[in-house]
């Protein structure tokens, strides 16, 4: 995997060995980071990434301007990684690590966030009460994002908050925000 663009362009984030983890493919963070582009900027934002593995998608974030991202993940060795990365990278500052189930994590309050990014295990329990509970409990800011990848199996299009929604490959990529207007 690598950084798109940005300040870390072509920097290569390693993989934990794990086994425990389906990082997000270069193909879908492409699209992804390109509807976002088409809309807003990620200057100064701060970003959440949520089952967050090899931090992909804060990373990218990061690259792109973002002021600052917490990796929320339940395993330590995918947290060390991130921290191992974001040193290589120079950006160690910039990044806040937690280890912690994230069903646990949504019941506290950390503050709001211009972009939440989460990319759960396909056969995660609680994907549509975890879309309530960040739309609910006030975890964006008035104009932040709700960025959910998720498989097939799962159709988020009708939700009241979402916004696009669109297949790469096996993942599908749906957005949600509290303000549709300007999306």
């Amino acid at each position: 995997m690598r950084i798109i663009t940005g300040k870390l362009k072509g920097r290569q984030i390693p993989i934990p060995k794990t086994d425990l983890l389906r990082p997000t493919s270069d193909r879908t963070k492409e699209g992804l980071f390109s509807v976002i582009d088409a809309r807003t900027y990620f200057d100064q934002t701060r970003v959440l990434d949520l089952f967050a593995g090899s931090g992909n998608l804060g990373f990218e974030a990061i690259s792109r301007g973002a002021a600052s991202c917490l990796f929320v993940d339940n395993i330590s060795e995918h947290l060390k990684e991130i921290e191992k990365t974001a040193e290589k990278f120079g950006i160690r500052e910039q990044i806040t690590t937690l280890i912690m189930n994230v069903d646990l994590f949504l019941d506290k309050d950390f503050g709001k966030f211009d972009f939440i990014f989460a990319d759960p295990p396909y056969d995660y329990y609680q994907m549509a009460e975890m879309i309530d509970l960040v739309m609910n409990n006030r975890w964006l800011e008035d104009d932040g994002w709700f960025i959910l990848e998720h498989d097939k199996r799962h159709n988020f299009s009708e939700h009241r908050y979402c916004v696009f929604s669109k297949p790469y490959g096996r993942t599908i990529v749906s957005i949600f925000k509290l303000n549709s207007v300007d999306f």
